[in-house]
Parts: C-alpha cells; structure tokens; sequence
C-alpha cells in the first residue's frame, strides 16, 4: 500500500499477534495513534521488540536495522563502544513517519523503545532532555501502591522546580517522565533523587537494584536514564495476554484510581482517550526546564 508516497508491503494482516488481535489491528492501531506518538520517537534511535509469531512465541530486541530497510527509512549510526556483542556502532531505525511506523507494525515491532535523548540530523547524540523513573511493584505491592509512590516523588520534583508527567508502563507499574533542558547530569540526578525518596520513605521505597530488596515495596528505578537504555514509548504496545499499551494519565485520574482495572488500557482505551483529552504528553515536547 501507499503510506505518505512510500510504498509499503504488508503481510499475513488476519495473523493472530494476540489472542483475537491480529497484525492487521496492531497496523491499524499504530496508523490512527500516530499522530500522538510519533512526536515522542521522532529524532531517538528507536529499538524494536519483534514478536513474529506472537507474544506467546519467541521475541527479539531489533536494534540495527535490518538488511531488507527500505531506502527511505531513516538510519543513524550511533557509537556503542563496550557493546556485549563487540560491535563498536549500530545502525538505528528512527521512527520519523507514518511510513516507518506501519513498516515496523508490519514486522511485528510490537513494542517501540527510545533513549532519553535524541540524535541530530548528522546522527551525532544530543544529551539527553527527558529524565525517566520506573515505579516497578515488587508483590505483594500493586500499581496502587506505586501510584503512592508516585505523587510522593511528584512532589518531591517539584520542590526541585521541575514538572513530571505519569504513564501506565502497560504491565504491573507507572513510569515517571520530567522535561528538562540537554543536560549530561540527568542519570546522577534520577539517582539522587531516588536515594532522598528512600531515605524519607524507607518502608514503601527502595532505590537499590538487589531484588531481594523489592518485595512489598515499589523499586524506583533511576538506571533508565543511563544513555544505554530504552525506556518503552508512550502509546506503545505491550507484548502480555492481551494488547495493554503504555498510556499517559492525568494526575486527577492517578490518584482517583481505586483498582488496577482502571489504569488498565487497551489500544481502543487509548485511541478514545486521545480523540477526547489529546496528547497527555504533549507538554514533555517543550517544557524542559533546567536541572537543579
């Protein structure tokens, strides 16, 4: 099919990516929320998590852009010194388009995750501009307890001068993103915090990596915000028994939830949501501010 003056080649669309959700309904999925989401991939390197026989068969992360990339999707080479697989650069698909986004549903690229920085137009890596915190529920803890959490490092960030914005991980926990101005402190700056909110919270939080140290109470993780990792996009599937998807929330709704079902989203959910509210994360495009 034509997308935007490219042709694009689809494949096995009545396919069963989910149990009664085919490849055919992630394309469509993908192509109607693009317009929310692509601003959030646009200029980051974006790794691909492939499901070519569906999330209850064997997946893969996709970095590099494969061999068969048609010409017109757009690849930056960032370096990747130290690589456990020994390569010293990678080739990365960016999600600029609507084009791109539908080649990648097509592929079963299920799941999009991207940097908190971004690329310039000759390639060369920006610091990053987002701060991330996952709010990760080690049972018997739920989401409602990481939404506790939550408002506590909201306000926290605040007291810093600084506006953060939640979302559904679209599993088990919430993910916590502020806009800040390019700066190379973002990560010794999510740890710091991290550590202060366990410091005062020590029965609810954790901010060490040891899982033994999880159980009942909600790990923030600050790695997120190392330049070698991904976090998964906002309005990004979600590989699970059933198509969940990453959403941002309002804060109202997050603390009026009173159970997991409600902050439990599926790409209908989601598609309704941005025809009545918008973008929820549209504020994380221009509103960086300066880190303490």
């Amino acid at each position: 099919m034509q997308v935007d003056g490219h042709d694009v080649t689809l494949s096995n669309l009545h396919k069963e990516l989910y149990p009664d959700f085919t490849k055919g309904e992630v394309i469509d999925y993908y192509a109607k929320i693009a317009p929310a989401l692509l601003p959030h991939l646009r200029d980051r390197p974006a790794t691909r998590k492939r499901y070519p026989d569906g999330v209850a068969g064997d997946s893969f992360f996709e970095k590099n852009a494969p061999s068969h990339t048609p010409d017109w999707v757009r690849r930056v080479t960032v370096a990747t010194p130290g690589s456990s697989r020994g390569r010293e650069s990678l080739d990365y698909v960016v999600v600029d388009d609507l084009a791109t986004l539908v080649w990648c549903a097509n592929l079963a690229a299920l799941e999009l995750h991207v940097p908190q920085w971004k690329v310039g137009p000759r390639g060369g890596p920006h610091p990053p501009d987002l701060v991330v915190f996952d709010l990760d529920p080690g049972p018997p803890a739920t989401i409602l307890d990481a939404r506790k959490v939550a408002v506590l490092l909201r306000d926290l960030l605040d007291a810093d001068g600084l506006s953060c914005f939640p979302k559904t991980s679209g599993k088990k926990g919430l993910h916590l993103y502020v806009p800040v101005e390019e700066t190379d402190r973002t990560s010794a700056y999510a740890k710091e915090a991290a550590q202060r909110l366990e410091a005062d919270h020590p029965d609810l939080v954790v901010a060490k990596m040891a899982r033994d140290l999880r159980k009942g109470k909600i790990f923030v993780d600050w790695s997120q915000n190392s330049t070698a990792k991904t976090t998964v996009a906002p309005y990004s599937l979600r590989a699970a028994e059933r198509p969940a998807v990453s959403t941002p929330l309002t804060w109202d709704e997050l603390e009026a939830a009173g159970s997991a079902a409600e902050l439990d989203f599926g790409p209908a959910d989601v598609l309704a949501r941005v025809e009545r509210d918008g973008d929820l994360f549209a504020p994380l495009l221009d509103g960086h501010r300066p880190l303490p």
